[in-house]
């Protein structure tokens, strides 16, 4: 799906923070995000790219690696000769990076008050960032499911193995006598890919209008099977990594019901909903939105060169063979992301209220061209509408586990989940509010954000 041009002359500069943008996905997306918004978005326009990594040495080899990006972007457009169109062109994008880790929620805070310290208005945010929590691989699985069940091996696979029960370090030590503030647990990879860009979100929602986007990477393998209400945080899951997905799901697609609005109100620190009134207030929400990147080969499985180079071979066996979900290089695979974030409302926010919110995926042919496609969730369908027909262009699951299109019982089920799941994340979150601005004032530093 090509993004149109989307004409708003009367602003001048678009900010736009993507975590997680070392490497891999996250990177892919920032390159995505300078080559289509230089050629889509009115010359008039500039792009503020604020990208994350977990340290400086990261950030300056990031800076490196984009501004070579973009000067070869700005080559292929313009031909060598064309140097002054050159520099009018590079003159529309500012990049600066910036410092957090997501399983660290005191720079979590920091990166928030940095941000709000200056006022400057988000107009989109990408939460890439995370871990996979994997541990290597089942061999015998692997060459199973590989064997047996090519396709779905190599869409769904569940042979990685995973560090079950890993949780983050203490949050708050250091600071005086840590046994008199015991914490709570916090699951490594539930901190690392949602909770703490849950966090962010939360305060920095004062940046944001109803206009901003809260763009949310999830994943092809965020299926039912794999995540459990009873813990939720995927502390003893087998896959913490899918769990972590579902849940972004849950929460992202059901944002805007009614039956969230006594927690996502609060959430976007909005006030207590009026009798009368089930919405956020659209003054100020911004809109969430889910994508996912289809099967790409990033840095993430952390395989040496051998298994990387067969891991790549089988993806493109996979494509070659007819499944749509192998755009396979990252740059493909962040198509999703850089149209959740530039699209015009036409293709956005006024579809889904049409055909009812949905996930966004990355999606490519046998020969590799990369489109946008609307992806079926298991449970909820394309838009929550269950026995609307599918839209136009879009996929069905093709997982062997697939159970059939969304029901309403199957809706009603996902409904009450992704509220229970609200609950719970509302609940750590003010717990953890508590907790860290306690610290803070311990340790002489300034107040709560």
């Amino acid at each position: 799906m090509d993004v149109e041009p989307h004409v708003r002359e009367e602003k001048t500069t678009v900010t736009v923070l993507v975590t997680g943008a070392n490497s891999g996905l996250g990177f892919a997306i920032c390159c995505r995000l300078i080559d289509e918004f230089l050629f889509t978005r009115p010359q008039s326009q500039t792009l503020h790219l604020l990208y994350s990594t977990r340290d400086s040495k990261k950030g300056e080899d990031t800076l490196k690696r984009l501004n070579a990006h973009l000067q070869t972007t700005l080559r292929r457009a313009n031909g060598k000769a064309a140097v002054g169109i050159s520099l009018l062109l590079e003159a529309r994008i500012k990049l600066e990076g910036v410092l957090v880790d997501l399983t660290k929620l005191l720079t979590v805070k920091a990166l928030a008050k940095q941000l709000l310290a200056r006022g400057q208005h988000l107009d989109a945010v990408v939460w890439n960032a995370g871990v996979a929590g994997w541990t290597g691989i089942n061999w015998l699985k692997a060459a199973w499911e590989i064997l047996t069940r090519f396709s779905q091996a190599t869409t769904y696979p569940h042979f990685m193995g995973c560090d079950v029960g890993a949780l983050t370090k203490r949050q708050v030590g250091g600071y005086g006598n840590v046994h008199m503030f015991p914490e709570p647990r916090l699951g490594q990879v539930f901190c690392a890919n949602v909770f703490g860009h849950y966090m962010l979100t939360h305060w920095l929602s004062p940046l944001m209008g109803a206009e901003s986007r809260v763009v949310w990477i999830s994943s092809l393998s965020a299926t039912p099977d794999l995540f459990s209400l009873e813990d939720i945080q995927a502390i003893e899951a087998e896959m913490a990594y899918e769990s972590s997905k579902r849940l972004t799901d849950l929460l992202v697609l059901t944002a805007e019901l009614p039956s969230t609005q006594s927690y996502t109100r609060p959430f976007f620190n909005q006030p207590p909903s009026r009798a009368t009134s089930t919405k956020p207030d659209s003054a100020r929400a911004p809109q969430m939105y889910i994508t996912h990147p289809g099967v790409v080969a990033t840095s993430i499985a952390d395989l040496n060169a051998f298994l990387a180079f067969g891991m790549i071979a089988f993806m493109y066996i996979a494509r070659w063979i007819g499944s749509p979900w192998h755009p396979i290089t990252p740059y493909k695979g962040a198509v999703s992301a850089a149209f959740a974030v530039l699209a015009p409302p036409s293709q956005l926010s006024d579809l889904e209220a049409r055909e009812g919110k949905g996930k966004w995926g990355s999606a490519a042919d046998v020969f590799g061209d990369e489109r946008v496609v609307r992806t079926e969730i298991e449970g909820w369908g394309f838009g929550g509408e269950p026995g609307s027909p599918a839209p136009s262009g879009s996929i069905s699951s093709r997982r062997r586990e697939y159970k059939g299109p969304a029901t309403k019982d199957s809706r009603e089920e996902f409904e009450e989940a992704g509220r229970r799941c609200w609950r719970e994340m509302e609940e750590l979150r003010v717990e953890w509010e508590k907790r860290l601005g306690r610290v803070e004032i311990d340790a002489g530093a300034s107040a709560d954000v």
